[in-house]
């Protein structure tokens, strides 16, 4: 039998049978074995994005799966191959911004303005499907779409072994852009309120504070020697970490954006003049974070297994999100769909 999880709104899912889409031209059918809950996720559970959902809806987009079906002209995959998606439909993209895909005016987002991967079978255009390693098991390769956001923003930030960074914001994004960063080798500060995340990411080998405890800007100048931060990322979103941010860079460090805010936020632009500072926005990412990601999923540098605290299944989504909703001990809920 098939299943699937229908966001119906109002922060309720319905659950049964998933359709079975065959694969047109271009196509690929997916099984789906397991899926990630995001902050996007969230945000659709809590109705703020009713007016692209169309309801009721088959959200997620943090998915791994194997090949079960091809449509006509697809190259390169077989039935079988395990894969994760890019989940960006960039159909209208390619055409006008065919460099910027990814933050083309066009683009579409699959899991939130078209059906997603929450469902034993997704039907996806085969550009988006990247192959993941025989030996990377697919709970890990559901992780490949966060972690490949991780990969982008260092990336962008220009991250150098041997850089001071300070990650604003220890939630599953942002520690995983610690992780990536320390990857390289560089130096890693972590900010985080929640006292369950500071310690599991000093317990990864990172630095990491309570803003609200310690002098974060004194902290850092003293981990420095007075300099500063060479990278800063603004995962939180909020003004509290626009307002942090240009506190703690060096003279010409760089500010990367990552969190997502709702509302402007007042920002020091004196400090980028006194400085010379950079600010550097991150929307999503490209085909090579994803190759990137999967690269270091593949090399077992990082503590993947760390990063998920619980499995359940597709009929406990609405359960799962009200887990992350309450915060407390817990970063990454994956949800179990057919991982046979």
């Amino acid at each position: 039998m098939t299943k699937a999880a229908f966001y119906e709104g109002n922060q309720q899912f319905s659950f049964g049978a998933g359709s079975v889409v065959a694969p047109k031209a271009g196509e690929v059918q997916i099984r789906v074995a397991y899926g990630g809950i995001c902050g996007t996720d969230l945000h659709i559970y809590h109705g703020n994005m009713d007016r692209r959902v169309t309801k009721p809806q088959v959200i997620g987009h943090e998915i791994s799966g194997v090949i079960s079906a091809l449509g006509d002209g697809v190259e390169g995959f077989e039935i079988g191959d395990p894969v994760t998606v890019m989940p960006l439909d960039t159909d209208r993209c390619l055409e006008r911004d065919a460099e910027y895909s990814h933050i083309c005016e066009h683009l579409k987002f699959m899991g939130i303005d078209s059906p997603g991967g929450f469902q034993s079978f997704w039907t996806v255009p085969a550009y988006t499907l990247h192959r993941l390693p025989p030996t990377l098991p697919l709970k890990y390769g559901a992780l490949i779409e966060p972690l490949a956001v991780a990969c982008h923003d260092v990336r962008l930030g220009q991250v150098k072994a041997d850089d001071m960074v300070v990650v604003l914001g220890g939630g599953p994004i942002g520690t995983l852009v610690a992780m990536v960063a320390q990857s390289i080798g560089s130096r890693v500060i972590v900010s985080e309120i929640n006292p369950y995340r500071v310690e599991f990411i000093r317990s990864l080998g990172m630095d990491a504070v309570n803003p609200r405890e310690t002098d974060l800007p004194a902290y850092v100048l003293d981990k420095t020697n007075g300099r500063g931060a060479d990278v800063v990322f603004e995962v939180t979103g909020s003004a509290a970490g626009a307002e942090m941010m240009t506190k703690l860079p060096r003279i010409r460090g760089r500010i990367v954006i990552v969190g997502i805010a709702n509302a402007p936020a007042p920002v020091d632009l004196f400090r980028f003049f006194w400085r010379e500072l950079s600010l550097q926005g991150a929307r999503v990412y490209e085909h090579q974070d994803f190759d990137h990601a999967i690269e270091l999923a593949a090399s077992g540098k990082l503590a993947l297994d760390r990063i998920i605290t619980q499995v359940r299944p597709i009929e406990e989504l609405q359960v799962a999100l009200q887990v992350l909703e309450a915060g407390g001990e817990v970063m990454k809920i994956l949800i179990e769909v057919d991982p046979s």
